[in-house]
């Protein structure tokens, strides 16, 4: 009888909650070979155990399409981080990674193969770690800026979001761009498909949040998801990875 996939999730604590989004485990992966990550506008470090009990560390930028992850990982742990952690936790951009990755020392933040088999234990060093980087001081426009699109699941226009934060058009553009390789309304688009997603798992398949009609919905969907809302809500073979993230948060 094959394993059944193991998947784990374990959310920050203060102070590292602005940095990082959530810690996951998955294991027993490679009985999903056709598996599919759709994109959730995080940055991704992954630690992973390929099937000839080696490391890989992966840095993995920001998505725009579904992407379909490496048959030769079996067991995986992975910190995924808020935007703001680019520059104030890794300190260089991530642009020139988008819909993709780059590899990382095996011994990045000093982790080892052994590290990844206990998943709390995980947890508790790459926290220590991050937490050890937190910087002194952080732009409080950048601060607000992702505290409100969050908030709002990308659902606010660019001229709204720059007079809360008094941060002009021009700027936020370029700082996206230069940081994460895609302008701000492309990333907000990625936040509400995020969010259309529980609505979608749940059979919801018309829009609940601001797409101009049923047509933009699905158009969206299937851009984001490469499929249509009915076929991600069937999620044959349990494909669609994101959906482990509903009802473990």
């Amino acid at each position: 009888m094959e394993d059944t996939l193991d998947f784990k999730l374990i959310l920050p604590k203060e102070p590292i909650k602005d940095f990082v989004y959530c810690f996951s485990s998955l294991q027993n992966f490679t009985n999903h070979h056709q598996a599919v990550v759709i994109p959730n506008g995080r940055i991704d470090l992954i630690y992973s155990k390929t099937n000839n009990n080696q490391i890989r560390v992966a840095l993995l930028g920001l998505e725009t399409q579904p992407k379909y992850p490496d048959r030769e990982v079996s067991h995986l742990c992975s910190v995924s981080f808020n935007p703001l952690a680019i520059e104030y936790i890794f300190g260089f951009p991530v642009a020139d990674i988008i819909n993709s990755g780059k590899q990382m020392p095996n011994d990045f933040w000093g982790l080892s193969i052994e590290d990844l088999d206990d998943f709390d234990a995980f947890c508790d060093t790459m926290t220590k770690k991050i937490t050890a980087l937190l910087p002194e001081n952080v732009d409080m426009r950048k601060r607000k800026l992702f505290d409100l699109i969050f908030a709002l699941n990308g659902e606010i226009s660019v001229a709204e979001l720059c007079e809360k934060i008094s941060w002009s058009p021009r700027q936020i553009n370029r700082y996206f761009n230069q940081q994460f390789g895609l302008p701000l309304k492309a990333y907000c688009k990625i936040l509400r498909f995020q969010a259309s997603l529980s609505h979608i798992k749940d059979g919801t398949l018309y829009p609940q949040l601001n797409f101009t009609d049923q047509s933009h919905f699905i158009k969206e969907v299937k851009r984001l998801s490469g499929v249509a809302p009915k076929e991600l809500y069937k999620n044959k073979n349990d494909r669609f990875l994101q959906f482990l993230v509903y009802g473990r948060k």
